[in-house]
Formats: C-alpha cells, sequence, structure tokens
C-alpha cells in the first residue's frame, strides 16, 4: 500500500470515528498514537489532522496539540443558519433538475439508515442520517455545494454530540422519505417547506432549548430576607 494511500485512511477513519461520535468533542489526538496505528510519519498524521482542522473537526493548538473540536453554541447556530441556506438551493436544483433515477438512489440510501436503526446500530443510523443530505447535494450536480454541505454536515455532528438530546431515529428516516416524495412531484415550494421542517427538527434535536424566564414574584424572595439582620 502506498504511503498517501493510507494517509487517506487515516484521515478517513479519523474523519468517521468524530462523526459517528465514537471520539467524542475534546478527545486529544495524539500523532504518535495515530501514526503507529496506520503505519505512517508523525508528518503524514500532521496531513490528516490539518484537513481535518480545516473542514472544523478538529481543533490544533501551540505546540501542535490537536483535539477533536468542541463547537461553542454561537458557532452551532451560525452553522444551522448556513446550512439551511445551502439545503434550499439543492433542493431549487433537484427539482428542476429531476431524474426518476434519483429517486432510486435516495430511497436505496434510507433504506440503509432504516436497517442500521433496526439493528440498533446508532452511529451508523446517525452518520447515515447525515450522508443523506450529502447524496442530497452530489445529485444536485454542483461540486461546490457538495463540499460546504459536506463541511457543514460533519460539524452538525458535533455539535449533536456536545449538545445534543436523545431521539428517535426513525424520525429522521420518516421526514427524508417525506424530503423524497415531495421531490418526486417536482413542487420546488413543497421540497423547500418540507426540508425546512426537516432542518427546523434536526435543529431543535441538536441545539439546547432557551431557557425561559420563571414567572418570579419578587415578594416571595425578598421576604426571605425581610427578618434577617
Amino acid at each position: 500500500m502506498e504511503i498517501s494511500s493510507r494517509s487517506d485512511i487515516a484521515y478517513q477513519a479519523l474523519r468517521r470515528a468524530i462523526i459517528e461520535q465514537a471520539l467524542a468533542p475534546g478527545t486529544k489526538l495524539r500523532e504518535d498514537e495515530i501514526g503507529a496505528h496506520f503505519g505512517i510519519s508523525r508528518t503524514l498524521v500532521r496531513a490528516a489532522l490539518m484537513r481535518l482542522s480545516q473542514e472544523g473537526l478538529v481543533e490544533i493548538k501551540r505546540k501542535r496539540t490537536a483535539t477533536v473540536a468542541i463547537p461553542s453554541l454561537d458557532e452551532a447556530r451560525e452553522i444551522f443558519e448556513v446550512r439551511h441556506c445551502l439545503e434550499q438551493q439543492i433542493v431549487q436544483r433537484l427539482t428542476a433538475h429531476w431524474r426518476p433515477e434519483m429517486g432510486e438512489t435516495l430511497e436505496a440510501h434510507v433504506n440503509e439508515e432504516e436497517a442500521a436503526a433496526q439493528r440498533g446500530d446508532t452511529a451508523s443510523a446517525s452518520r447515515l442520517a447525515g450522508e443523506f443530505h450529502i447524496v442530497l447535494a452530489r445529485l444536485a450536480g454542483n461540486a461546490l455545494l457538495a463540499r460546504y454541505l459536506s463541511e457543514v454536515v460533519s460539524r452538525c455532528s458535533l455539535i449533536l454530540a456536545v449538545y445534543g438530546r436523545p431521539h428517535v431515529a426513525e424520525c429522521a428516516t420518516a421526514e427524508h422519505r417525506n424530503v423524497i416524495a415531495a421531490l418526486r412531484a417536482r413542487d420546488a415550494a413543497a421540497s423547500i417547506s418540507i426540508m425546512n421542517e426537516h432542518l427546523h427538527a434536526v435543529e431543535a434535536r441538536a441545539l439546547p432549548r432557551p431557557q425561559e424566564a420563571e414567572d418570579v414574584r419578587i415578594s416571595d424572595i425578598l421576604a426571605r430576607y425581610s427578618t434577617a439582620g
């Protein structure tokens, strides 16, 4: 096996481990340990980590210390804002250039999601749920859109790892089937609306709910202090 191939395998393995949340946010990624596992030099390990850093999945600090990235809440909200814009454009392109075989490709992918969920493989089900959107982007026929969305979807996996709440995998599967049905009808408005609903649901599962202000009675609080002295 060529050295470059081993380096790419290391990159792909690390990326998948991060996306499937096997490597949790904040985990230290030791160059010597990774290099020994894949049989590559630390220089090639650094190259793989740099690729992941450029995708927002790894943070490289001073002294070349690399860790799985921990997105802030502000970053998380910005990522979802960008994702909404990208996916709307993707859906518009798909409805304009729809072909029956696209539906078959998407259905096959959703079937994989469903199978993973049914056998209890939550890591694969979560990864496949994100990849559904990347498949959509590739089918839309714009390589740059697909590249940007791939990065955004990958970073959403980190957001889910840090802030997400447990949810039923079948929810995402059902939502994806609704998207496919709208695309098959070549109804751009309906497709965009359904995709937006789906992304809002994903965002709700990924981000914490804003804390609602409690209806506090000031007199009740002050009563605890009125006898002090």
